[in-house]
């Protein structure tokens, strides 16, 4: 039987009580929200970009059963609007001016119906990389100044210097995070989330660290936030009342000079203003993650971000506020809620338990499966999970010794083969190897 953490003893039914989201018609059967996580299972040619992008059969299968497990909103990994800026090889794409029609739509049009089949609101994240696209991807990126990126992932990757944007590439990028939001809600999907967290292009221009401008783009709360809210004002103008809108941002970034909670709570006004529906509070760069604890208080309620949290959702009045990053057991899921948050987002759980809302729900289950101790090994075997998932198998329990010995054998040649790839290579997730899988459907009981 996998491995629990421990938690108390409390009702779970806030957990599941419907969320409508305040501009859309659009309403959350629960409160339980799967978070977008890296897949790396779309099509790829690196000699031909109009066949690269199209989501494919294990993507559908992936979020199919997703989207089965009961979860409220589950949103897609970044799906990226710029083929020249990819987060890696294998992102799903929807390039701006791509028509409606033609093998990429029809592969998202069974991606939405896959995602959507389970009665849950179905979000696209929409994603440009900006400067954190790798130099093997892109030699010239594009960022708000021309600051590089050398230190944290910087040091493991190698990424280019990139070049402040010009007003016209300004322009092209508002046109295609617009084209994309319209080209995926005829596609089926229910929504989109923008993805201005974690260091990447909108976050690039949130952030004073990244931020240098001079002009209606830099400066102010207000100005780093235009490019964002442009995008929203013409995602708004181009679909219809049940779309809905959300972001993911920092709540703090853990360096000097970063995106700070004040700043956060300010930006969330901007957000509500601009009528975007439901804001994810993160936290953490590149070049500084923040996906563990940095705090003794914020390891006691299981919530990297929680503090910064609670000082940003004071300052919202309809908007959604969801929080990600540490949260384990259901004691603390429904503390978040108590606490003036509307709603608990779950990334490696999500992989390690694709059913965890129905376990909570419906079985009595009061934390979730416990990772390996290392993060990275931890974020490596979420990956390793996603791509059983995706293969119709069920993901590897982490407390079976012989299950983790497959999966270390396979994170072994995943890192040998890292420093010889080139961009023809769609370097995945770790495959689980010399060990018993079973098909997908085919479970253990849980364990309270």
């Amino acid at each position: 039987m996998p491995t629990r953490y421990e938690g108390r003893d409390v009702d779970p039914k806030p957990l599941g009580e419907p969320l409508p989201f305040p501009f859309s018609t659009q309403v959350a059967p629960n409160r339980f929200m799967k978070v977008a996580m890296t897949e790396r299972l779309a099509t790829w040619d690196a000699d031909d970009m109009e066949a690269s992008g199209i989501p494919t059969a294990q993507l559908c299968d992936l979020y199919g059963h997703w989207s089965d497990g009961g979860w409220g909103t589950v949103v897609t990994g970044n799906i990226i609007v710029d083929p020249s800026h990819l987060e890696a090889c294998g992102n799903m794409i929807v390039p701006d001016g791509v028509p409606l029609s033609g093998a990429r739509f029809e592969g998202f049009q069974r991606l939405a119906a896959a995602g959507k089949r389970g009665g849950g609101v179905f979000l696209a994240q929409l994603n440009h990389p900006g400067r954190q696209t790798e130099a093997l991807l892109q030699p010239d990126p594009v960022s708000a100044s021309d600051v590089q990126l050398t230190k944290g992932y910087g040091a493991l990757y190698r990424f280019a210097k990139p070049h402040a944007a010009s007003a016209d590439e300004i322009a092209g990028l508002t046109s295609a995070f617009v084209h994309a939001a319209r080209y995926l809600e005829a596609a089926g999907f229910d929504g989109v989330q923008l993805h201005a967290a974690h260091g990447y292009l909108l976050a690039q221009f949130l952030s004073r660290t990244t931020n240098r401008r001079a002009d209606a783009y830099g400066g102010s709360v207000e100005n780093r936030a235009r490019l964002l809210t442009e995008i929203a004002d013409g995602i708004r103008g181009a679909t219809g009342p049940g779309f809905v809108l959300g972001v993911k941002i920092n709540s703090v970034e853990f360096q000097d000079g970063g995106f700070a909670a004040a700043e956060a709570a300010r930006l969330v006004e901007l957000l509500e203003a601009h009528r975007f529906d439901a804001v994810e509070l993160s936290g953490g760069t590149y070049e500084a993650p923040g996906w563990h604890h940095k705090k003794e208080s914020t390891r006691r309620r299981e919530a990297f971000f929680i503090e910064f949290a609670e000082l940003v959702v004071p300052h919202v009045k309809r908007m959604r506020c969801f929080i990600t990053g540490g949260i384990r057991t259901v004691g603390a899921m429904v503390d978040a809620l108590k606490s003036g948050l509307d709603g608990v987002g779950l990334g490696r759980p999500s992989t390690t338990e694709p059913r965890l809302p129905r376990e909570v729900l419906l079985h009595d289950v009061k934390g979730c499966i416990q990772p390996l101790d290392a993060w990275g090994l931890s974020a490596s075997l979420a990956g390793a999970h996603m791509l059983q998932i995706s293969l119709n198998q069920e993901p590897i329990d982490p407390s079976d010794q012989a299950s983790v010995d497959g999966f270390l054998k396979g994170f072994a040649a995943w890192v040998e083969a890292f420093p010889k790839r080139s961009k023809r290579d769609v370097l995945d997730h770790v495959r689980v190897e010399s060990a018993t899988t079973r098909p997908y459907g085919v479970v253990e009981p849980p364990t309270a």
